[in-house]
């Protein structure tokens, strides 16, 4: 009785809390809306422009809710920070990321996947196809979520954009060269993350965990590391992160410094890795002093070794949290910066300049989804798929930066999920491959041992109820005996049956969740057709309802 009290009690409290994150996330759509029909001068598309508005609020809250897990998910799973730190953090970084960093100007069509064109100038159709990859890619983001299922955000309003383009001017409007290398990032994106990740932990591991004296090993080797992950963060975050404010940056540094440097229109590689190297070296030298004192508080053990590594972790989901807010916002303000302009101008162009209260519809929505439904998938990615500690979840926050850097250079089409989840699979493989040859391989042999002593047993039982059986003369003493004969082999059955089954737990994967990366997959395979077979349905509504 008391059970069913308490998960009746449990179940009510999470109801509650269900509307009234609901009622919140209401709350700032109804701001949104209230905003745009009062405060925003347009046209006779005025009610359109709102409408978009609100739609565009809605994606926000769904990038929050579903992308950003990846940046902060490792740092909550591996312990080095509580879920509400994590909320905070990323709420701050990501939404200071979107302001700041977000830039001035976005494309309208997100990565060229459709011919704008081809629209001619027909403005109605264009509102109408950017209105549909809106809602269907929020709407997607949203099933995904309540599925606890990282997708691909870009892919998302791929999808979207593609389907309502398709719906509005045909199947030649799509760039099918560019959709090709956006599929083929399904399977770059997470093996280049999965690699480098492996990689990672294997050299940490290596130079570290696998010695005798850990201290002094991580007194030479942890500032490397960590110098390591300030070089890669800071080339990451001067490529993907400021780009769009580059030349504004540049002018304030020549406004203050004592000599001048060219403004370029955003940064070079050569000067990423320039500033990123400094920062290396100046981070090398800070770590190398902070661990001198440091070690001599510690224990030659490997919690000791993974405490060495829990603030940098923070530190790298602070600064993916700022890379992600000002690269990523374009999914959400994209279409909706598309469609203000259009309204406004009664034009299409290919690329839009951005309302400083479009931005902040983007910045508050991502923070907003994050704070109300980002736990689901930050216990996904943090914990879901294989177990995290400081040292697994730092390996997989280099492969994030080094990834999106190699990738960029290469122009290869990469997605920050499956970077994210890649690195954590590589992190499962990993592991189970270092330990196949020992700890499993052992265990598997003690269940075959295990199995075989118990089956011996139960073929004991067998003869000796055979022998009783045999017995010419019974008495009820031999009736008694043969009785408990057979509640011996019962039971001896169910030990049977039992070793076997932990047989079987063991020769299958210890170290992934084999159901979460069949649920992953088949998520960020349908992704793309879905969001599109979702736009071009939602087009088809909005130009019936509008003619």
């Amino acid at each position: 009785m008391k059970n069913s009290q308490e998960i009746e009690t449990a179940l009510s409290q999470r109801a509650g809390n269900d509307i009234a994150r609901f009622a919140v996330a209401l709350l700032f759509l109804g701001i949104v809306l209230a905003f745009s029909l009062f405060f925003i001068e347009s046209n006779s598309n005025h009610l359109f422009l709102s409408v978009a508005a609100v739609i565009g609020a809605y994606m926000a809250m769904n990038i929050g809710a579903n992308d950003v897990a990846n940046n902060v998910g490792p740092a909550v799973g591996s312990k080095a920070m509580t879920m509400g730190w994590a909320i905070v953090i990323a709420m701050v970084f990501e939404a200071g990321g979107a302001i700041i960093a977000g830039g001035e100007v976005v494309s309208t069509i997100k990565k060229g996947i459709i011919d704008i064109d081809a629209f001619g100038n027909d403005t109605d159709r264009f509102l109408w196809a950017m209105m549909a990859a809106l809602l269907a890619a929020a709407l997607w983001l949203n099933l995904a979520t309540m599925a606890r299922a990282p997708v691909s955000t870009t892919h998302s309003i791929v999808g979207g954009v593609m389907g309502a383009g398709i719906a509005a001017a045909g199947f030649d409007i799509v760039n099918w060269g560019t959709m090709a290398k956006i599929a083929s990032s399904w399977v770059i994106s997470p093996v280049i993350g999965g690699v480098i990740a492996a990689l990672f932990l294997l050299a940490i591991k290596r130079t570290i965990i696998f010695k005798d004296d850990k201290l002094s090993a991580s007194y030479r080797w942890v500032p490397v590391y960590v110098a390591v992950m300030a070089w890669a963060f800071v080339t990451y975050l001067v490529l993907k992160g400021l780009k769009k404010i580059w030349p504004q940056m540049l002018h304030l540094f020549n406004d203050i410094a004592f000599f001048t440097v060219e403004v370029t229109k955003k940064p070079s590689f050569a000067t990423a890795l320039f500033l990123g190297g400094l920062a290396a070296v100046l981070v090398y030298g800070f770590i190398k002093k902070r661990l001198n004192a440091k070690l001599n508080h510690l224990e030659n053990t490997r919690e000791s070794v993974n405490v060495l590594f829990t603030i940098p972790l923070i530190f790298a989901a602070s600064l993916l949290s700022f890379a992600h807010g000002a690269n990523d916002v374009a999914n959400a303000i994209g279409p909706l910066a598309a469609i203000n302009d259009a309204v406004m101008t009664g034009g299409i162009s290919a690329k839009a300049e951005i309302p400083f209260w479009v931005m902040a519809i983007g910045a508050f929505g991502l923070a907003i989804g994050l704070a109300l439904y980002g736990p689901r998938l930050i216990k996904t990615v943090g914990s879901g798929i294989t177990d995290l500690d400081p040292i697994r979840a730092f390996s997989v926050a280099m492969a994030a930066a080094i990834t999106v850097i190699i990738a960029s250079q290469l122009g290869l089409p990469v997605s920050s999920t499956h970077i994210a989840i890649g690195g954590i699979f590589g992190v499962g493989l990993l592991r189970e491959w270092l330990d196949k040859s020992s700890t499993l391989e052992a265990e598997i042999a003690r269940e075959k041992a295990n199995v075989a002593a118990e089956k011996s047993r139960l073929r004991a039982l067998y003869e000796e109820l055979e022998s009783v059986k045999t017995k010419k003369n019974r008495t009820p003493e031999t009736s008694e005996n043969m009785l408990r004969i057979y509640k011996l082999i019962d039971k001896e059955r169910a030990v049977v049956k039992k070793a076997k089954k932990e047989l079987k737990k063991d020769k299958k994967s210890l170290y992934i969740k084999q159901g979460m990366i069949q649920k992953i997959i088949t998520a960020w395979l349908i992704t793309v057709p879905s969001a599109a077979a979702l736009s071009a349905g939602i087009y088809y509504i909005i130009e019936g309802l509008m003619r």
